[in-house]
């Protein structure tokens, strides 16, 4: 398959891109600052910019989106819009202009987390932004069929956690390449409006 990978460079995007190429797929890289293609999701212009250059493709995957860590009472409506505009609308676009470019049979594979089901303090735009990819997911996978739609709900990585283990205490961790697995069952397998939980 052609797969258009957004957030290729991180953590988790270049996990799924040895994944994903180990398959025997075609993976086209996208990044604000790296990639094969350089955009802006948070930006509709821009991903309308990204399938214009990438092409059909059978295949759409994110490993990326932004959200601000701060408490409640410290939190500005702007952290709740820039949560918003950095991981659900990035990713409601994704899926609502790929329509028209991705394989009639192909798919979307979004990212969520673990802080839609089990918050943390200071994690409350972070938790409403994981919420709404889920509830997007769903929502749309009944509408866009036969195209299907997926996101990945990862806990913290055990890659991770001498970075950020100390935000989720008492959360086992989860490999990488574990949450790479639940990608693969998203792009490869048959299912859709399914929330991959990866703990």
């Amino acid at each position: 398959m052609k797969i258009l990978l957004i957030g290729a460079a991180g953590k988790l995007g270049a996990a799924v891109h040895q994944t994903l190429s180990a398959r025997g797929h075609q993976l086209v890289t996208v990044g604000r600052s790296s990639g094969d293609l350089r955009h802006d999701i948070a930006d509709p212009a821009q991903i309308a910019a990204l399938y214009a250059a990438a092409g059909p493709v059978d295949a759409v995957v994110s490993a990326a989106g932004d959200t601000p860590f701060k408490p409640v009472a410290k939190i500005e409506p702007e952290d709740y819009e820039a949560a918003y505009r950095g991981k659900v609308l990035s990713q409601i676009e994704l899926v609502r202009q790929g329509v028209a470019h991705v394989a009639a049979r192909g798919s979307f594979t979004l990212i969520s987390g673990v802080l839609a089901d089990e918050p943390i303090p200071t994690g409350s735009a972070a938790s409403m932004a994981n919420g709404a990819v889920e509830a997007f997911v769903r929502a749309a996978a009944i509408e866009i069929s036969p195209q299907r739609v997926n996101a990945v709900s990862p806990t913290v990585f055990t890659e991770s956690l001498a970075d950020y283990g100390s935000f989720f205490p008492g959360m086992p961790p989860v490999d990488l390449a574990r949450v790479t697995e639940a990608y693969v069952r998203s792009v490869e397998g048959a299912q859709t409006g399914q929330v991959y939980a990866v703990r």
